[in-house]
């Protein structure tokens, strides 16, 4: 892997920042020793596993979705490793024991099925406060009225089965320590008698304590209630805060279009490349850019997929932008990677590491193969 500068990158491309994703581990490695919680890398979010070396060096283990993560987890990083699954596929388990620390059934029924299979791993239980914090999509709320996700008190048996040491929610999303408060409440108050009986308690993901104005003090008293007043080892699974503004997105400007509003076409696609983009929705920041109007020159951004509604958002430039100019998405390490696709044969884009006096190596390249290995 040869050293270049990020100019010198061929676009697409995502580019992992080594020293921002190392102010985010020491904010982690801190609350870690600050609490004597334990935190996991949520693979769901940011799965390169060139750095889980690296991220295995201040913080706890990972947390898996499924087989292929769990499998990832011990191979690559050979730390703690959890899974939780909405339901699992019996061919998956034996090799799943064989991995996982611990494996979080979602219903007693799930727990009943297999519960015998996990002899020499702590069995958790997922439970649902029912108790929403946020204002976005209900497809992003665990608590929404409908879901899935948990067994809620009305559910509950008065004797926890004995086989479960751990209880676990994952009820958040982007937020700060608040909304785990409020939500901290909920489950004491619909689960103290389960939280008395077991040995630790995961809070799942969504805490965005890396952000610059997250509430660290509050969460370590969470934290610290918690294990004072029950005596619970405390997981916490963050994806998005591991790996938060560590990461960008590279696109060359091929073309552009005038129709009642100039369009950059790109290299780059949100529905390929950043597919929260149209899944949230959101507008991801970009580097020297400001909002429609702030600035001089305002364009909408979209790719050079068939999809009329591929765009990423409009955006405004100080100067005129012209075909070849490179532009520099923001925040792109976390659900890019994992989430991408090569929909209308659009190359993935490669993957490369700057590391903190601002040299770029590629990890890896894609090409047709990667394409047609997924079809048949």
């Amino acid at each position: 892997m040869t050293d270049m500068k990020i100019e010198e990158l061929k676009t697409p491309c995502y580019i992992i920042d080594e020293g921002r994703l190392i102010k985010n581990l020491e904010i982690l490695a801190e609350l870690e020793r600050d609490t004597g919680c334990k935190i996991l890398l949520a693979q769901k979010a940011f799965s390169c596993f060139y750095e889980y070396p690296l991220i295995g060096r201040y913080i706890s283990g990972t947390a898996a979705s499924g087989l292929y993560e769990a499998r990832l987890g011990r191979e690559e990083m050979n730390r703690e490793n959890h899974v939780f699954s909405p339901a699992y596929r019996e061919e998956d388990m034996e090799e799943l024991v064989r991995l996982c620390d611990h494996i979080i059934f979602n219903s007693f029924s799930q727990l009943e099925k297999y519960k015998e299979r996990c002899r020499g791993v702590s069995i958790g239980l997922r439970i649902n406060p029912e108790c929403s914090t946020q204002e976005g999509p209900a497809i992003y709320d665990p608590c929404a009225p409908g879901s899935r996700l948990g067994v809620r008190a009305a559910q509950c048996r008065e004797d926890l089965p004995e086989e479960v040491e751990g209880l676990h929610f994952h009820t958040l999303c982007e937020q700060n320590a608040d909304a785990l408060a409020v939500t901290l409440d909920a489950v004491e108050e619909k689960f103290a008698g389960w939280l008395s009986r077991v040995k630790w308690l995961n809070l799942g993901g969504g805490h965005h304590i890396t952000r610059e104005d997250y509430d660290i003090g509050l969460l370590k008293r969470c934290i610290h209630r918690l294990r004072k007043r029950y005596g619970l080892e405390i997981y916490l699974e963050p994806g998005e805060a591991v790996a938060l503004h560590a990461g960008l997105l590279a696109a060359t400007v091929l073309d552009v279009t005038e129709n009642g509003i100039s369009t950059l076409i790109l290299d780059a696609s949100a529905a390929c490349h950043m597919p929260d983009v149209l899944e949230m929705p959101y507008r991801p920041p970009l580097k020297g850019a400001g909002q429609p109007g702030e600035k001089q020159r305002t364009y909408r951004l979209s790719s050079n997929t068939c999809l009329a509604g591929d765009i990423v958002g409009d955006y405004s430039f100080d100067r005129e932008i012209r075909p070849g100019d490179r532009l520099y998405f923001e925040d792109m390490a976390i659900y890019s990677m994992v989430k991408n696709n090569t929909f209308n044969g659009i190359p993935l884009p490669s993957i490369a590491v700057m590391d903190e006096r601002g040299d770029c190596r590629v990890l890896r390249e894609f090409g047709y193969e990667d394409f047609r290995m997924r079809l048949a």
